[in-house]
């Protein structure tokens, strides 16, 4: 019987979590601080839909990059373009959910934090939650406008229109970025400008591997 209230209690945990992580857009603090509690039942409760706020952040950062615009240069179907994205954006999302996490574990250490590695992936995870809603919010009424000339040069997209939805796009990761500034402070109990340097010591490597990408 215990094992079974055991089973039942955690079930319920894990279902609160598919409305709980969304919720991060509209009540963040809150979210994040229930990340406080880093035992394994906890952390097994909220893995899945973490992983899926995630997966949908990494398509929709695929989609926003220069190789996206120009898939079907050489033609082509839009098709190959969603399975490109899919598998492309399960790539992209690994990364930033495991070395972004290591990246944030490893600045909050240098700064005093006592949280675990895993607590920082599930931060990163939560954060990315406004790239996942511009899958949603912004892509498909892009598309329903542009339609495949979203990703092949010289369409008829590239105009104000298109800007105004790349600036729509670029909103939703510098919104990320904010969650994940208040994610730090959130779960810390720091203060803004710790937790403000805690993500800028954090992003300086992937920043100087851009910059010298470019030189």
């Amino acid at each position: 019987m215990a094992a079974t209230a055991d089973t039942a209690r955690g079930s319920a945990v894990e279902r609160s979590w598919w409305l709980r992580a969304p919720a991060v857009l509209v009540a963040p603090r809150a979210v994040f601080v229930s990340l406080r509690d880093d035992s394994d039942e906890a952390a097994e409760a909220r893995q899945e839909p973490l992983a899926g706020l995630i997966g949908l952040a990494g398509v929709a950062g695929v989609l926003a990059t220069h190789v996206a615009r120009t898939m079907l240069n050489q033609g082509g179907s839009p098709m190959n373009v969603a399975i490109w994205a899919f598998f492309g954006g399960s790539a992209y999302a690994l990364a930033v959910y495991w070395l972004g996490g290591g990246l944030l574990f490893g600045a909050a250490r240098r700064l005093g934090g006592l949280g675990s590695y895993r607590r920082a992936r599930h931060v990163v995870a939560l954060a990315s939650a406004p790239v996942a809603l511009s899958l949603f919010a912004v892509w498909p009424l892009r598309y329903a406008i542009y339609g495949e000339f979203l990703f092949h040069t010289g369409g008829r997209d590239y105009g104000p229109g298109d800007r105004i939805f790349g600036g729509l796009v670029y909103a939703a990761f510098a919104w990320s970025a904010v969650l994940l500034v208040i994610g730090i402070r959130s779960v810390h109990g720091w203060s803004w400008g710790r937790s403000l340097a805690t993500v800028g010591l954090a992003a300086a490597l992937p920043v100087l591997v851009v910059l010298a990408t470019k030189v």
